[in-house]
């Protein structure tokens, strides 16, 4: 047991939650309203398993409750979720120097590499991001880009323990809007970019767009705000920021300035602040990365020098341009690349470096996700590509074969004959390993790091980066 003060209330608690199958004798229940379920239609169930405390919002959920636990009203029960969670953790973040990093694309990338980078230096680092999240070198499963309050404090308090310093993360919009970020402490925030995602969720763009924005805005003034001046909604992230503002961009003045000056696949040579730098990433978008990266840790008080030598010996991220040669003499990349914007970088790096052969994008879109950006993808892949495979992503709930048809659907007659639809993913990715020749590239987009397919709510085993390989041999 714990004695916690919230909200002017002194408590013992044995634990915090918000799931009511979670809870046991001496816990507090936090009654959240998520998107699917309403947490207030389950505190009689907290009651009956035992909890002691009840954080709640809404005064009805209560009335004729015989039982009588300790009853806390609050405006927001989310927040007062992350609140509590953080408390009864120790307020894990005080005792790291944590940075969040937000935007579309780019910020698996930006926050693993900065953990690399400090641990290259000699610190003890701990990093929450879609792929993986680690404990200095301890793996611990990632089930969502930022974790809900419970799960996130408690790895942060995980780091804590084993004696991390410093700790990077991604910042999802989804969790800015849900509070899963509310009562931590953050020594400062990155802003990649801002390109159409998620409208599922956020329903429009300038919702999506405010959610990233209020991460920014709950920055205090001893912490520093990084953001990309190249993107247009850069500058808009920090228009009511209390933080320090800083800037990073290739096109304009700015705080960390950025030139590329020779890429081909092997990497790319760039220019930072007039350092020159040999990196093994490809493409500009990744450049934009390195920038922040560069900046993020200079801000942290890293020498400029050093920053600049560790920056060319970082590696790519898993399942973000990764690349694997055939001994056929043509190249498979695969990415992530989810939206339409991430599918544009990526084969405009590909463009950009290819002196001769032709480029084969295989690529699908998520089930139950955005349908809006489905025929955009296709138009970009066809547009940008020789040969285009639409096929499956993840079709979740919904039919593979509609998630298609939605793609083709932003084809006119003479762009359809450049692409064909193959539903099965392993054959969609044999059939661009067949067509290939060499000097070719075959770009594998969607699934990058996952090792899975979501059908009918089941998850499968498939990793494109296995079948490449089996086509390979």
């Amino acid at each position: 047991m714990k004695t916690i003060l919230f909200n002017g209330q002194k408590m013992e608690i044995a634990g915090v939650h918000s799931d009511s199958r979670k809870i046991t004798d001496g816990f507090a229940f936090v009654a959240v309203k998520g998107t699917q379920s309403d947490g207030h239609s389950f505190i009689d169930k907290a009651i009956e398993n035992g909890a002691t405390v009840i954080v709640y919002q809404d005064d009805s959920a209560i009335a004729g409750l015989t039982r009588n636990p300790l009853f806390i009203r609050v405006k927001d029960s989310a927040e007062a979720l992350g609140q509590l969670a953080s408390l009864w953790n120790g307020e894990p973040s005080k005792h790291l120097t944590l940075v969040g990093v937000t935007g579309t694309n780019g910020k698996t990338t930006i926050a693993t590499l900065l953990y690399d980078m400090f641990r290259k230096m000699g610190h003890k680092v701990g990093l929450l991001s879609t792929v993986c999240n680690y404990v200095n070198d301890r793996a611990v499963t990632a089930t969502h880009t930022t974790p809900d309050p419970v799960e996130l404090n408690a790895l942060l308090a995980e780091m804590v323990a084993e004696g991390c310093e410093y700790a990077f993360m991604e910042v999802s919009s989804h969790a800015v809007v849900q509070q899963r970020i509310a009562g931590l402490h953050f020594k400062g925030g990155i802003f990649t970019n801002l390109t159409r995602d998620h409208l599922d969720y956020h329903e429009t763009v300038e919702a999506y767009r405010d959610a990233k924005k209020g991460f920014f805005d709950q920055l205090p003034a001893d912490t520093f705000a990084l953001t990309n001046a190249d993107d247009k909604n850069g500058l808009y992230m920090l228009q009511n920021t209390a933080a320090r503002k800083q800037t990073y961009s290739f096109r304009t003045l700015a705080d960390f300035k950025g030139k590329i000056v020779e890429a081909h696949f092997d990497g790319t040579e760039m220019s930072i602040n007039g350092t020159d730098i040999h990196t093994q990433f490809v493409g500009k978008f990744n450049a934009y990365n390195l920038l922040a990266v560069y900046g993020a840790a200079v801000l942290l008080g890293k020498h400029p020098e050093k920053v600049a030598v560790l920056l060319s010996t970082l590696t790519p991220v898993s399942g973000r341009f990764e690349t694997l040669r055939s001994p056929k003499g043509y190249t498979a990349i695969v990415d992530y690349a989810h939206t339409p914007d991430a599918l544009t970088n990526v084969l405009t790096a590909i463009g950009e470096v290819l002196s001769d052969g032709q480029i084969i994008t295989v690529v699908g879109c998520g089930g139950n996700r955005d349908k809006g950006k489905r025929p955009i993808m296709a138009k970009e892949a066809v547009r940008l590509s020789h040969k285009v495979i639409l096929t499956s992503d993840n079709p979740r709930n919904e039919e593979p074969e509609d998630i298609i048809n939605d793609m083709v659907a932003g084809l006119n007659a003479g762009e359809r004959q450049q692409a064909v639809c193959i539903t099965d993913r392993r054959e969609a990715i044999r059939t661009a390993c067949m067509l290939a020749n060499a000097g070719d590239v075959i770009l594998i987009a969607g699934k990058g790091h996952e090792d899975y397919q979501e059908v009918k709510g089941v998850k499968h085993h498939f990793d494109d980066k296995e079948v490449v390989s089996e086509m390979f041999n």
